[in-house]
C-alpha cells in the first residue's frame, strides 16, 4: 500500500440522507477504511464532503456512499467531483462540519 497513490474527492449525495443520522454513519465508515475528510449537511438537503487516502479505499467508500449510507436513508444520486492526487493528505481525522 505504501506505492499507492494518495487521492482526494468532494462528493454530494441526493435523496433523504439528513435527519438519518447519514453524518454520523459517513463519519464511522471513513475512519473505518482510514480516510480523512469531512462531512456536512447542505441547506438544499444534500450531504457533501471531501475524502482522503489511498485510491482503493477511496473507492470503497465511494461505492458505500452510493448505495449504503445509514440504515434510515433513501440515496438517489451521488456525485463525486475533482478527484486529484494529492502528495500527502490535508486532514488528520475525518470530521462532521456543523
Amino acid at each position: 500500500m505504501a506505492n499507492e497513490d494518495l487521492i482526494s474527492v468532494d462528493y454530494e449525495i441526493f435523496g433523504r440522507v439528513q435527519g438519518v443520522f447519514f453524518r454520523k454513519y459517513t463519519q464511522a465508515e471513513g475512519k473505518k477504511l482510514g480516510l480523512v475528510g469531512w462531512v456536512q449537511n447542505t441547506g438544499a438537503g444534500t450531504v457533501q464532503g471531501q475524502l482522503q487516502g489511498p485510491r482503493c479505499k477511496v473507492k470503497e467508500m465511494q461505492v458505500w456512499l452510493k448505495s449504503t449510507g445509514s440504515p434510515k436513508s433513501h440515496i438517489t444520486k451521488a456525485e463525486f467531483k475533482n478527484e486529484k492526487t494529492v502528495n500527502s493528505l490535508e486532514y488528520s481525522t475525518f470530521n462532521i462540519v456543523k
